[in-house]
């Protein structure tokens, strides 16, 4: 089953923006708001992060915007409620980021129900094991169609990217550096291990994350992949800014600057 995350790569290989959001911040009602934006001003991928309290992955700005996003109301049911819209407001592939606590206590087989029913393309669930999902989602993820993103991080031998690889049908999350979401120092970048993984000519693309945040880091991490998912820089800036047309706009101009 062809869905959007493979049709986008198919038919581009450099510079893919993919934003991060958080369902449910800054109110609990901005979620398709953003997206509907996101879409007017030439983004390639979204990602949608359903916040839960103990996001250990997270750095202090997505922390902040899931505390924010559960004061508000948001949870999986409330999210799978809003999206029944998702596609009236955009075509872009859409994924859902979490944790594998939410979606344990949704149920995992309701979870990618709700994900096929509403039109989402794809999940990453960064503390979910390989070898869990294999056993327990990846053939009903592959029967509805749903793409399951994995992480690769410096310290990923080569033998398990490989593994990875051939566990993946979208696309690779190539975290950029040995930190949490949101670090801002592009001497972070670890350019020896993304110049490695780029090597390895692997059958999926790999998009790179984690400290990604302006025109520079962008440019820099999309030399050794398709592109690169921006999160904490895109909170703290709607954060400051609203979420206005004008404001994203500035944004994503500012990323291709």
């Amino acid at each position: 089953m062809n869905n959007r995350i493979k049709q986008l790569f198919e038919h581009k290989k450099k510079n893919i923006v993919s934003i991060y959001i958080t369902a449910g911040f800054p109110s609990l009602s901005d979620t398709l708001k953003i997206i509907k934006e996101l879409d007017s001003v030439g983004v390639d991928m979204i990602e949608i992060g359903f916040p839960f309290s103990d996001p250990m992955a997270d750095g202090p700005v997505i922390q902040q915007s899931s505390e924010t996003a559960i004061e508000n109301g948001m949870t999986l049911k409330v999210l799978f409620e809003q999206l029944k819209e998702l596609r009236t407001v955009t075509q872009l592939p859409v994924l859902l980021m979490g944790y594998l606590n939410p979606v344990l206590q949704f149920g995992e087989v309701d979870f990618i129900n709700k994900c096929h029913d509403t039109g989402i393309d794809g999940i990453i669930i960064p503390d979910m094991p390989l070898s869990y999902y294999q056993d327990n989602l990846q053939e009903f993820c592959n029967e509805k169609g749903i793409s399951n993103t994995l992480l690769i991080t410096p310290q990923t031998a080569v033998s398990r990217i490989h593994e990875i690889d051939n566990n993946s049908d979208g696309f690779i999350y190539m975290v950029s550096s040995n930190s949490i979401t949101g670090g801002t120092n592009d001497n972070n970048l670890n350019t020896d291990y993304l110049e490695r993984t780029q090597k390895l000519q692997l059958k999926n693309p790999q998009l790179t994350g984690f400290g990604i945040h302006d025109s520079a880091s962008f440019n820099n991490a999309s030399r050794y992949s398709s592109g690169c998912i921006i999160g904490s820089a895109f909170i703290s800036h709607i954060t400051k800014n609203g979420i206005e047309a004008n404001s994203i706009k500035q944004f994503i101009n500012n990323l291709h600057s």
